[in-house]
């Protein structure tokens, strides 16, 4: 099976200008200007297979946005091949365009001033889409993301979270095979997010569409993606299953204890000396939390001394999050 996107060492280079101080640095700057070249995207590899859900995530300025852009065909590379949807985005740019939707979060493809509907209407021709196809498809989509009630309102009335849906639902008239999403939830209510994450699943089931998705809430992520790609400084530094990025870099379990009376920590350090257990109290609360390896049998111990020794009223056990895996791998470079 043909890959939907394959990315072989991708690069983008930019030129960063820099002014001179003074009246006669600026007089200089007419003439000749400094600039050092900055690397965006440092070769970068991918390949994506039809109908994945990738999570693309970094830091601000790793280079997630530029990534996308190139692969949609905005920017043109500085080196490396693409092939997305077995074209070249940038030289066969307008049959490319018809075969892909993307989302920005931060812009829109919306008329401001006139009905989503007409709107809608204006890309429905873009496209080239029949009455048919249109109506058949464009039915279900209005129906799932539930914005029927606003296809009649000027796109300068909606809401953030109403403005987002009927965007989403642009993208997807000519029911692409492909969809880009950058920072598609960015400032959304939980509602409104969980309703996205619902579409986003069934369009994936229904017409197999590969999503490619870029943002800062890594509960979309975890709601959507079982493959992320991580990118620092615009370098790959992780590719795989988020399964096993929890796996390997998940600094084991903590529980989370709240007893009937008040104890010492020290007692609790004692009921456990035998075992590699670290314990921390959060007096403000009255939780003992306890840290130890992911191990089956060494949390069963634990919970079974502290039981024993004392009366219980509350038990949790917490895994690390991936928000938190991600933060130290950033911090402490890891990977």
């Amino acid at each position: 099976m043909k890959n939907m996107i394959e990315v072989k060492n991708l690069r983008k280079e930019f030129k960063i200008y820099s002014s001179r101080s003074g009246l006669k640095g600026a007089f200089r700057d007419l003439f000749t200007r400094n600039y050092k070249i900055v690397p965006a995207v440092h070769d970068i590899s991918l390949s994506i297979k039809p109908g994945e859900m990738v999570g693309y995530i970094g830091e601000n300025g790793a280079g997630k946005s530029t990534t996308i852009k190139m692969l949609t065909g905005i920017l043109t590379p500085t080196s490396g091949s693409i092939e997305v949807n077995g074209m070249n985005p940038h030289k066969e740019r307008e049959q490319f365009v018809q075969s892909i939707g993307v989302v920005f979060g931060q812009r829109s493809q919306l008329w401001w001033d006139i009905a989503v509907q007409e709107s809608f209407r204006l890309l429905k021709k873009v496209y080239k889409v029949s009455d048919e196809q249109y109506n058949e498809h464009m039915a279900d989509v209005i129906k799932t993301l539930d914005i029927e009630k606003l296809l009649d309102k000027p796109v300068r009335k909606l809401s953030l979270g109403q403005r987002m849906r009927c965007e989403l639902a642009a993208a997807l008239i000519h029911n692409p095979p492909l969809l880009f999403l950058d920072e598609p939830t960015i400032g959304l209510d939980v509602l409104v997010k969980l309703k996205i994450r619902d579409f986003l699943k069934k369009i994936n089931e229904k017409y197999n569409t590969t999503i490619l998705l870029t943002t800062h809430d890594i509960s979309d992520i975890e709601a959507l993606c079982e493959r992320v790609v991580m990118l620092d400084e615009g370098k790959v530094i992780y590719d795989g299953a988020l399964r096993s990025l929890k796996e390997k870099w998940g600094e084991g379990k903590q529980l989370q204890f709240q007893f009937l009376e008040l104890i010492n920590i020290s007692e609790l350090d004692k009921v456990t000396e035998d075992l590699p257990v670290k314990w921390e109290q959060n007096e403000k609360e009255q939780v003992y939390v306890a840290s130890l390896e992911d191990d089956d049998e060494m949390i069963s111990q634990v919970i079974a001394k502290v039981v024993a020794a004392f009366k219980i009223k509350d038990i949790k056990i917490n895994e690390t999050s991936t928000e938190e895996i991600i933060r130290n791998i950033y911090e402490k470079g890891i990977v």
